[in-house]
């Protein structure tokens, strides 16, 4: 999809870019050729020079140039391209300021490999392999999971970054990542009805009550929340481009979900609900 976006351009608006597809200049090569443009705002040789930076960041697989220069409700157009070195990325976290709360947990999902980071054992490992990655995908990531983590681990993220609050907000969904699935249809199983707080209180139930089955319902909740986010990504991808004139070319499949590698525990979720409960209707 990257081939045939030109929204990256200076002063080439979505709607402008709309009237090239129109005028059949539908990919850089096309535009190349091109010897006048119906984009009235552009100058031909100005588009010419972008196009050919444009070819030779994209042969250098140089995700953060085009995630720069395009609108931050354009950034799913990258995945297609840089698909092979994405990172779907989740934090758990013992509350939502990073400056008086801390990481917990960590999943990482890469289309092949899950991978985890819990604090006081492997945290540490994060940093050095989340920097193998080119492109980053998050839900909220924007505002909560990577500033939490520049703060807490001191990490600069380099790598360009959809995060999926905002395609999916312009597409109509709302309620958060766990609304937003089970609009799209994903369910969470036994994952069912836990969120954020619950995230917290398994935190606290594995340090205080040393509960390994409390870290383990954490981390399958905190890996659940990545699998799904590579689900969420190719359905708004598939949703996106039927506002273009690729949507039979460009269609991608739906990804096989792997098996999650931690099971949540029944037992535990609802002894903890039940304190909830009880803290919650104690005068």
């Amino acid at each position: 999809m990257l081939s045939n976006t030109f929204c990256h351009i200076p002063r080439v608006s979505p709607k402008a870019e709309q009237r090239l597809w129109a005028e059949g200049l539908l990919s850089w090569k096309e535009m190349q050729k091109a010897t006048a443009l119906p984009v009235t705002r552009v100058a031909l040789d100005t588009v010419h020079r972008r196009i050919e930076e444009s070819v030779e960041h994209l042969r250098k697989e140089d995700a953060q140039y085009f995630g720069e220069l395009l609108p931050g409700n354009l950034q799913w157009r990258l995945f297609p391209e840089f698909r092979h070195s994405v990172a779907y990325l989740d934090i758990e976290t013992t509350g939502l300021s990073a400056g008086a709360n801390a990481v917990t947990t960590i999943a990482l999902y890469d289309g092949l490999t899950i991978k985890y980071y819990i604090q006081g054992h492997n945290l540490s490992e994060f940093k050095k392999d989340i920097g193998q990655y080119k492109l980053l995908v998050t839900y909220n990531g924007k505002c909560f999971d990577l500033p939490f983590l520049r703060h807490s681990l001191g990490i600069r993220f380099d790598q360009a970054h959809i995060d999926l609050r905002y395609p999916l907000f312009k597409l109509g969904f709302r309620g958060g990542l766990k609304g937003c699935e089970k609009q799209m249809g994903i369910a969470r199983n036994e994952l069912e009805g836990v969120d954020g707080f619950m995230a917290v209180c398994l935190w606290g139930d594995y340090k205080k009550r040393h509960n390994a089955k409390a870290l383990d319902t954490l981390l399958a909740y905190n890996i659940a929340d990545v699998l799904s986010l590579e689900v969420l990504l190719v359905k708004v991808y598939n949703l996106m481009i039927k506002e273009t004139p690729f949507e039979t070319a460009r269609r991608i499949p739906i990804p096989r979900t792997p098996k999650n590698p931690f099971e949540a525990d029944s037992d535990t979720i609802r002894r903890l609900m039940a304190e909830m409960h009880w803290h919650y209707a104690t005068p």
